[in-house]
């Protein structure tokens, strides 16, 4: 069974990919050579949504508003206690000493140099699934029903600034955006339902279209060399090779809803995603399943990198964390 554009308005992709988990599961190629080591493991009921990493600083956030720490590149993490916040959170980057995460009800929270976490004002009380901020301070949200927030102050104040969706979406449907990111110069590049990815040029108020289609695009992960990846429903896999101003469809022998992506400029690409893990070692031609630890049963959300390359982190399910990693 595979999941059209008719599944439930107002799931985010986490829960799409959790909730609707009777999806049957699709015969597997032989898996690439991977290991998957847990470092962090939680309960039953626990979940990690997002993950974001700057040099080796990075932070982990899911349900029931978890947030986890690392300073060492992801090998030790220490939880925030108390939580500044109950919602779950759904998204998180990091920007040096400073962060941004948000969630349920419109929430932003705000990391300052002093890693203390406060409530910031959206404007909002919708679903906020991904957030982004580059080096200079700018920042994005995006979130359910075509919420588009910007920032160019690190965060502490916002303004709506989404497309008049009459111009992208049938009778003018606001789409759920689930992802979203700020580029060195400013430019926001946002993607959800419809296999919609758009821009706004930075300095400017009109949004271009990049692509559109059937499937939603639940992540995306452009690097600063121009070459980018998104994924999403039914397998679905893009890539460009100049900022995000074109996309090539990919074919990655999955049905699985897939969550999130990171890419390296050796050529290699991991997608994680609900019971299939694939990656690629060749720019995205060809793909295999990752068949290590719990890959192809259980669901793994957003993928993060810290500085110098090697391994990667991916979270998920029972608040896990593993680190994967080819020989």
């Amino acid at each position: 069974m595979k999941y059209k554009q008719t599944f439930k308005r107002g799931l985010t992709a986490f829960a799409a990919a959790v909730w609707l988990s009777a999806t049957s599961m699709t015969a597997h190629a032989a898996g690439a050579t991977m290991t998957m080591e847990p470092v962090v493991s939680g309960k039953a009921h626990d979940a990690l949504f997002s993950v974001a990493f700057s040099q080796s600083q990075g932070i982990a956030v899911g349900a029931a508003g978890a947030i986890l720490d690392t300073a060492d590149g992801g090998k030790t993490w220490k939880p925030v206690a108390p939580s500044p916040t109950q919602l779950s959170l759904l998204g998180v980057d990091v920007q040096g000493s400073e962060a941004l995460a948000v969630g349920q009800m419109g929430l932003i929270l705000k990391r300052d140099a002093n890693k203390a976490w406060k409530t910031i004002a959206s404007g909002t009380e919708e679903r906020l699934f991904s957030v982004s901020m580059n080096t200079r301070g700018v920042a994005a949200i995006v979130g359910s029903f075509g919420t588009v927030l910007k920032s160019q102050d690190g965060g502490a104040t916002w303004a709506a600034v989404a497309p008049d969706w009459t111009a992208y979406t049938e009778d003018g449907a606001q789409p759920h955006l689930y992802a979203v990111q700020v580029d060195a110069s400013g430019a926001v590049i946002i993607a959800g339902e419809f296999g919609l990815i758009l821009r706004l040029p930075a300095g400017q108020t009109a949004w271009q279209l990049l692509h559109k289609g059937d499937a939603s695009i639940f992540a995306i992960d452009i690097r600063d060399d121009g070459v980018g990846y998104a994924v999403g429903q039914s397998g679905a896999a893009l890539r460009t090779a100049d900022g995000g101003s074109t996309w090539s469809a990919l074919t990655t022998g999955s049905d699985a809803i897939l969550l999130g992506v990171q890419s390296a400029a050796d050529g290699s690409v991991i997608a994680s995603g609900m019971r299939d893990m694939v990656s690629s070692r060749d720019d995205g031609r060809s793909w295999t399943h990752i068949t290590a630890g719990d890959a192809q049963s259980a669901w793994y959300a957003g993928i993060g990198s810290p500085a110098g390359g090697g391994a990667l982190l991916a979270v998920g399910h029972t608040g896990r964390i593993v680190r994967l990693q080819a020989p």
